[in-house]
């Protein structure tokens, strides 16, 4: 294969208007199709009640497993934040049935959702600071762009396909174990997160290590889900995990938001791939 550098007079020719032709044109054809999908992308993130103004609409899931019934409940997401909770819980052991909601003054924020929503906006910006009249000079200055670009987009999708690994301690701290009333009994946990488009809750029930217990005592780690046996220190005590429930439910709109940050992703590298092409001459053919 003749490479650039190679190539004939007219060959060259032909490729520096191509060349111009991807700077002046196409780079602005990509940037638009961008912004298009994010914008897309956006709204889904800010679901208002009506028109483009107002507060977001609320929206009602009901949460299930296919492996337990201990757990049913309905939760009630608005925008980026759980409104609602009403759970209940059937107790292993004596079949009890336990039911507690959030306080009505209470809301609870899914940073995952925020911090997506916010690295949106920021590739927004960052594709709507090189407006049509922008001219491109370099090669470099078009992958710059797409990089940055697609650091966003990657922080964003990671914020919701990756959920925080927290400690058992780190749970108990948490302010979710205050949103429920009737109070949460002294030996449940509860964690909320979102994974990938689920919005997942669990249930973790506890029961206290005697002083004079056998057992090898081991703090656990952090995680995202913690098994039954895991141990961790509250206070005073030491406490293991007896049981653990999880159950959730499907979010579409986050599932539209993964598919655009896919498909906006992969322009991102068509056009960097096209840029590539010419990499051998951007040092002294600025266009």
């Amino acid at each position: 294969m003749v490479t650039v550098m190679a190539a004939t007079a007219a060959e060259r020719a032909v490729l520096e208007e191509e060349f111009r032709w991807l700077l002046h044109d196409e780079v602005h054809a990509v940037l638009k199709q961008l912004q298009d999908i994010l914008k897309e992308a956006s709204l889904r993130f800010t679901l208002p009640g009506s028109g483009t103004e107002g507060p977001a609409k609320q929206e009602n899931f009901i949460l299930g497993s296919c492996g337990t019934d201990q757990v049913k409940g309905v939760l009630t997401l608005q925008g980026d934040a759980l409104s609602q909770a009403d759970v209940n819980l059937k107790m292993p052991r004596n079949n009890q049935l336990l039911h507690f909601a959030f306080r009505e003054d209470k809301q609870w924020k899914l940073q995952q959702i925020q911090d997506a929503r916010n690295h949106v906006s920021q590739a927004i910006y960052l594709l709507t600071s090189r407006d049509e009249s922008y001219q491109f000079k370099t090669g470099a200055e078009v992958l710059k762009l797409m990089d940055a670009v697609m650091l966003q987009l990657t922080r964003a999708r990671n914020r919701l396909t990756t959920p925080a690994t927290l400690t058992l301690p780190e749970i108990a701290a948490s302010g979710l174990t205050r949103m429920f009333a009737p109070a949460l009994p002294s030996d449940l946990l509860v964690n909320v997160y979102i994974n990938l488009n689920k919005l997942c809750l669990t249930v973790y029930q506890l029961h206290a290590l005697q002083p004079n217990s056998t057992k090898n005592f081991r703090p656990a780690g952090g995680a995202v889900l913690h098994s039954p046996g895991a141990m961790f220190e509250w206070g005073s005590q030491r406490l293991e995990v007896s049981h653990v429930h999880k159950v959730e439910c499907v979010i579409p709109w986050l599932n539209d938001a993964l598919v655009y940050f896919t498909v906006s992703l992969q322009l991102c590298q068509q056009l960097k791939d096209k840029i590539s092409v010419f990499s051998s001459y951007w040092s002294y053919r600025p266009f």
